[in-house]
């Protein structure tokens, strides 16, 4: 009983952990892409930044996985 219990756990937190950070990078993508789309001269800068924002938001779904690996694993 309590290894089914940690396995739904283990699910919902990449499942949950996943999400938030994947409508944030679709969101960053977005953003990015229309504001090159409006000043195509600040490509660079803005890629630069956007690299670096989507970076942090897939640390989050790292965290969540490797979460997920304790609780599946070791719990």
């Amino acid at each position: 009983m309590e290894g089914d219990v940690s396995k739904l756990a283990a699910g919902l937190a990449i499942g949950i952990g996943g999400a938030g950070p994947g409508i944030a990078i679709g969101l960053g993508a977005r953003a990015a892409f229309e504001a090159i789309g409006r000043n195509p001269e600040a490509e660079g800068a803005i890629r630069g930044a956007m690299i670096i924002g989507l970076g942090l938001a897939e640390a989050v779904a790292i965290y969540a996985f490797v979460v997920a690996l304790v609780l599946a694993l070791v719990v």
